[in-house]
């Protein structure tokens, strides 16, 4: 049931956006031409309690103009244009609904499987709306058993093919970042938890490269030299938000970014081989530098 309701909510969210303006007469023909609507229109009552939830869900905001006669429009588009977690979401979802939708296409539009997502990802979702507390039975990859705790869902975020869950446990100043391919299990509790006001998750994650922060990891400015033909990889997708190309030579390039230099962050580095090189700070450099040398004994001949 939320499932479907969510995909009725992007539905709605992405043929008004791509429209412009529509009357509810013409959202109800497209509805119309849906599977999702199974053939019936689309009660106007219905209609607006989708819009009040995509409002509390997602932040946009659906709203009427009585110019020309009554049309709909996203009033805050800016915020779906300039990208971000309300533009993943709704691109996302919109064409694994359009897939839904047309299925000759099915097996022509491959995409890369998230197996935890589907599963937890929407009453985690439910459960942040709602305000309640989720119990979780959850698993570490350095652990052999399991075990259950209670969780105040603060934000999701996904990274590298995993949705990961932020939250803080209750009674403790502890936010904890949790994979949900390594929970076993989730319930929603009827225990209530109130978002602390002022809390950003955006700036939470701002200065981190994925899905770590690290109190004792602060941000600094870290330089690559990123050498040939990886540097217009690196124009056209940005390892961080806070990428420079601070100076360009006709073998390589100098990137600078503001960053935490976080395990992953290190791993990204180290998965793109010879082509990076970490010239600053000197401390993160001999860190880089010796995981390439422990790796390259690991091909060193041994006769």
């Amino acid at each position: 049931m939320v499932k479907d309701l969510f995909r009725r909510y992007i539905w709605l969210v992405d043929t008004v956006y791509r429209a412009g303006r529509l009357t509810f007469e013409e959202i109800n023909e497209r509805w119309m031409r849906t599977e999702m609507s199974g053939g019936e229109d689309l009660p106007l009552k219905t209609f607006h309690n989708h819009r009040h939830a995509i409002a509390d869900i997602f932040g946009i905001d659906i709203e009427c103009t009585r110019k020309g006669g009554y049309y709909y429009y996203i009033e805050n588009a800016e915020e779906i244009e300039k990208g971000g977690v309300r533009a993943w979401l709704l691109n996302t979802f919109a064409v694994n609904n359009l897939i839904n939708e047309s299925h000759h296409l099915k097996h022509r539009i491959l995409f890369e499987e998230i197996p935890s997502g589907q599963k937890f990802l929407t009453p985690i979702i439910e459960a942040m709306k709602e305000g309640v507390c989720v119990e979780l039975t959850y698993r570490n990859f350095w652990r052999e058993s399991s075990f259950v705790v209670e969780l105040e869902p603060y934000c999701v975020k996904v990274f590298r093919q995993r949705w990961y869950m932020l939250a803080h446990i209750p009674d403790s100043d502890s936010l904890r970042v949790y994979s949900l391919d390594r929970v076993k299990s989730l319930n929603l509790t009827e225990n209530k938890f109130v978002l602390p006001k002022g809390f950003d998750a955006e700036a939470y994650f701002y200065n981190s490269f994925g899905i770590i922060v690290y109190g004792g990891s602060p941000a600094e400015t870290i330089k690559l030299k990123v050498y040939d033909s990886k540097r217009k990889y690196f124009r056209t997708l940005p390892l961080h938000h806070s990428q420079k190309e601070v100076e360009i030579c006709r073998e390589y390039s100098i990137f600078e970014y503001f960053v935490s230099p976080t395990f992953d962050f290190q791993q990204e580095i180290l998965s793109h081989g010879d082509e990076i090189e970490v010239l600053a700070p000197e401390h993160f450099r001999k860190e880089v530098a010796e995981i390439v040398s422990i790796m390259g004994g690991y091909y060193q001949d041994n006769q």
